[in-house]
């Protein structure tokens, strides 16, 4: 594995580059589009890359919640709309009107309250939800309603990142949990590699933002598993435009080194077996029966053959027997020569049968084109 790098290995400076280039392409990119009658306040993406893909355990619906230094969304100094999902079943024991008092008598910054009754069937139709969407600029839930919402509000609140947040509303801190959320980055962990979070606001100054960012990445390293180790690379980008690149880790070099190793090991090793095969076939054979034809070798030139058969002690005492092996030898040459003699015999013959059956073959030939010409004639004739 390699080291992992401390918090301050993504530089400010890095950062604050990527963040100018960013705001001078909106700049430029504001001056070529038409005018708008609304203002769109455009997010700052932060994309992280892991290397390996989260657990199946890790939640798809909860985020975590990484303090800023700076608010995305202030409703009390900037217009922001915010919503509240609350549980109106007869087991939860809220209200609509009993939330309303509470957020009045607390000042909490909820703009709007929907119960889950009304959410099920006003809220059914695509072109509801995608308004309903667009209207606030986040939302909160109660979490006991968290699992049934990703039906009830479909895609479009998946795309643009405005997942409801968890608020537990059995608590009275319900202020402090909102606030707290309009403080923090949330970090969706997906179902592959890449994730991303709303660290900014165009609206924000350059050093707001670079803070951001920074405090960011700084709490992501402490969140995902393995911390920096885990990390392959941060990206910030804006939502129509490239992905610039702010950290990358570097590759294990020492895992790829040791891979080669093993596969060249390997080749030696099947390199050695097939040399040891070869070995093998040559030793294989005939040749110590040869040697015991031969009656002029010496004591010193006998060698064990590939059974074990014959020794120094035993040569003395196959001398008699090199007689009977000659005349064996020669039988089966004589054998050998009668096979040959016969396989050429028959090669001779189906020679000679394929020549007569060609000759055959073209007289027909010449014959039959013999008798067409006659007929041509005797045709032409009568006419």
């Amino acid at each position: 594995m390699a080291a992992t790098p401390p918090s301050s290995s993504v530089s400010p400076k890095t950062v604050d580059k990527a963040v100018n280039a960013l705001l001078k392409w909106r700049a430029a990119k504001s001056k070529t589009q038409k005018p708008q009658l609304l203002e769109n306040d455009e997010y700052v993406y932060l994309i992280l890359t892991l290397k390996k893909i989260p657990q199946k355990g890790v939640s798809r619906i909860n985020p975590h919640k990484i303090s800023l230094p700076n608010p995305l969304i202030n409703p009390q100094n900037d217009s922001s709309e915010l919503c509240l999902i609350i549980d109106d079943r007869p087991k939860s024991g809220l209200t609509k009107d009993a939330t309303k008092k509470k957020i009045q008598n607390e000042n909490i910054p909820i703009s709007k309250i929907i119960k889950l009754s009304k959410l099920k069937t006003d809220y059914r139709p695509f072109e509801a939800k995608r308004k309903l969407c667009d209207s606030y600029d986040m939302f909160f839930a109660d979490k006991r309603v968290i699992p049934l919402l990703p039906k009830m509000l479909g895609k479009q609140f998946f795309k643009k990142k405005k997942i409801p947040v968890a608020v537990d509303l059995k608590h009275k801190n319900w202020k402090e949990q909102i606030e707290k959320t309009c403080w923090s980055a949330l970090l969706f962990l997906r179902t592959g590699t890449c994730s991303v979070a709303k660290v900014g606001r165009i609206s924000m100054g350059r050093e707001e933002i670079v803070n951001n960012v920074v405090a960011a990445i700084n709490g992501i390293a402490e969140i995902v598993p393995r911390k920096w180790g885990g990390i392959r690379s941060f990206h910030l980008k804006l939502l129509d435009s490239l992905a610039l690149p702010v950290y990358q880790a570097l590759p294990d070099l020492k895992l790829k080194i040791e891979g080669v190793k093993e596969e060249e090991e390997k080749a030696e090793e099947v390199e050695k077996e097939m040399v040891k095969e070869e070995k093998v076939t040559k030793k294989k054979g005939r040749i110590h029966e040869i040697r015991y034809m031969d009656k002029n070798v010496d004591e010193d030139d006998i060698e064990l053959n590939n059974y074990g058969e014959g020794n120094v002690d035993d040569y003395g005492d196959n001398e008699g027997k090199n007689g009977s092996l000659e005349v064996e030898v020669k039988k089966r040459k004589k054998g050998d020569k009668g096979n040959n003699e016969k396989i050429t015999k028959v090669k001779k013959e189906d020679g000679i049968k394929r020549k007569k059956n060609v000759e055959k073959a073209k007289n027909e030939d010449g014959a039959k084109q013999k008798k067409h010409k006659k007929d041509q004639l005797a045709s032409a004739k009568l006419k």
